[in-house]
C-alpha cells in the first residue's frame, strides 16, 4: 500500500459512515448519556467491537471477489437470499419511518410555526424520491462529507467547552444500570443501531462494487479495508462524543429528552449551542439537517438498489440487459418502501423515541442472523486464503455472535414470558 493509492481507495467507507452517522449517534447516542451518564461508554465501545466483523467483511468479501454480498448469499444457497429479503423487508418500514420522522423533527424546529412533523416528512420523501428519480444523489453525496467534518468538529469542541464547566450530576436524579429489563431493553435500542444496521454491509459491498467498477482506481483488498476502517473508527468515536456532550449536559440534571420530534430536535440542537455560543446555532442547524436529510436520502435510495438485484437473483426471468440500472422492478420496491414508510408514520407513530427504539430493537434482534450469513459468505471457497479473515477476527466473529444473540435471547424471555 502507498498513500497515493490509499487516498485514491477512498469513498466506499466514507459513505458508509455518512449513511451511520444519523439516528444512532444524534438521538441514541446522546439519549444514553443523558439516562445513565458515562456507564455505557465501555458497553458502547464493546457493541463496536463485536459488530466490526459483520460490516468490515462487506468490503473485504466485495473487494476480494468483485461482487456483492448479494451475491454471496446467493452461492450459500437460494435459502441465505430468501431469509435475507424477509430480515430487510421485516425491518425496512420501521428503520425508514424512524429516520425520516427525526429528520422530520430538526425540520419542524428549524422552521417553526411551518408544518406538522407528518406533513415535512411527506414533504422530506417526496423530494428524496425525485432526487433518486433524477439520479442528482451524488451532488448531495459531496456536500455531505463536508458536513460531516463540520459536525464532527463542531461535538468535539461541544463536549471540550462541557467538559470544562465540569460533571457534577445531582445524585437524586442519577440512574444506575443495573442490568434488569427496563435496562436491558434501553440498550438494546441504544445498540442496534450502534454504528449502524448488519443490513448497512450489503450496501457497502454495492458500493465498493461500483468504486471498482469506475476504472480509475482498482483499490486492493487493504486498501479497501482502510477506506472502511477510516470510517468506522471514525464514527465509533463519534458516538463517544454524542454520548458524552448528553451525559456531561444533562445526566443528573433532572431534564430528560422529549419523546417529540420537535421537541428532541431543539433540546439536541441546544447542547452545542449552550457549549459554543449563540452564534453555532445556524452551523449546527444545518450540520444536523443535512446529516439526517443525507441518511433519510441514502437509505430511500439503496433499499430499492439492493432489493431489486435480490429479486433478480432470485427470479432469473426478470433480469434484463439493462439489470444495473434503474428499472420498473427498483420502482416497485421503492413504491412498496414509501407506503409501508408512510403508513407506520400517519397511523402508528406514538412519538419519535418509540418509532426510534422499535426500529433499533428489531435491527438488533436480525444482526446475529445477517452477521453470521457475511461470516459464512466471506468464508466462502470464491474467495482466496489470504484475503479470507485472520483467525483473530473469526474468533472476534463467534464471540460476537454469541454475545448478541444471548442479549437478544435475554430480552425476548422477558418480554414474552415475563
Amino acid at each position: 500500500m502507498n498513500l497515493k493509492g490509499l487516498l485514491k481507495s477512498l469513498g466506499p467507507g466514507l459513505l458508509w459512515a455518512g449513511a451511520a452517522i444519523g439516528v444512532s449517534h444524534l438521538v441514541q447516542s446522546t439519549r444514553a448519556g443523558a439516562i445513565y451518564g458515562f456507564q455505557l461508554v465501555g458497553i458502547i465501545l464493546l457493541i463496536n467491537l463485536f459488530k466490526y466483523p459483520f460490516f468490515e467483511f462487506g468490503p473485504r468479501y466485495a473487494s476480494s471477489t468483485g461482487e456483492s454480498l448479494l451475491h454471496g448469499y446467493k452461492r450459500l444457497g437460494k435459502g441465505a437470499l430468501i431469509l435475507y429479503l424477509i430480515l430487510t423487508i421485516a425491518t425496512m418500514f420501521t428503520l425508514q419511518a424512524a429516520i425520516t420522522v427525526v429528520t422530520a423533527g430538526l425540520f419542524s424546529f428549524v422552521f417553526p410555526n411551518s408544518f406538522g412533523i407528518v406533513f415535512w416528512a411527506i414533504l422530506i420523501l417526496g423530494i428524496a424520491t425525485l432526487i433518486v428519480t433524477f439520479g442528482k444523489y451524488s451532488f448531495l453525496d459531496k456536500i455531505i462529507k463536508f458536513i460531516i467534518v463540520i459536525l464532527a468538529l463542531s461535538t468535539i469542541i461541544a463536549v471540550v467547552s462541557a467538559s470544562a464547566k465540569g460533571f457534577n450530576p445531582n445524585p437524586e436524579f442519577t440512574r444506575i444500570f443495573n442490568w434488569d429489563f427496563g435496562d436491558v431493553a434501553l440498550l438494546i435500542a441504544f445498540a442496534g443501531w450502534m454504528p449502524s444496521a448488519i443490513d448497512i454491509s450489503v450496501w457497502h459491498s454495492f458500493w465498493s462494487v461500483a468504486k471498482t467498477k469506475e476504472g480509475k482506481h482498482i483499490p486492493s483488498v487493504k486498501e479497501s479495508l482502510f477506506d472502511f476502517n477510516v470510517g468506522y473508527i471514525g464514527t465509533a468515536i463519534l458516538s463517544i462524543g454524542f454520548l458524552s456532550l448528553g451525559a456531561l449536559v444533562m445526566y443528573g440534571s433532572g431534564e430528560s429528552f422529549s419523546s417529540s420530534g420537535t421537541v428532541f430536535a431543539g433540546q439536541l440542537i441546544n447542547l452545542f449551542t449552550e457549549n459554543l455560543g449563540s452564534w453555532a446555532y445556524p452551523f449546527i442547524a444545518i450540520a444536523a439537517l443535512t446529516t439526517m436529510s443525507s441518511t433519510t436520502l441514502t437509505c430511500l435510495d439503496a433499499y430499492p438498489r439492493v432489493l431489486k438485484p435480490a429479486t433478480e437473483l432470485l427470479f432469473p426471468s426478470l433480469k434484463k440487459n439493462d439489470s444495473d440500472n434503474w428499472n420498473w422492478l427498483s420502482w416497485l420496491w421503492l413504491t412498496v418502501l414509501l407506503s409501508g414508510t408512510l403508513l407506520i408514520i400517519a397511523f402508528f407513530l406514538k412519538g419519535m423515541s418509540f418509532l426510534v427504539d422499535l426500529a433499533t430493537t428489531l435491527s438488533f434482534l436480525t444482526a446475529p442472523i445477517l452477521g453470521y450469513l457475511n461470516l459464512r459468505v466471506v468464508m466462502g471457497k470464491n474467495v482466496s486464503k489470504e484475503n479470507q479473515p485472520k483467525l483473530w477476527l473469526r474468533v472476534l466473529s463467534w464471540i460476537g455472535l454469541i454475545v448478541l444473540t444471548g442479549v437478544g435471547i435475554y430480552y425476548l424471555i422477558w418480554r414474552l414470558f415475563l
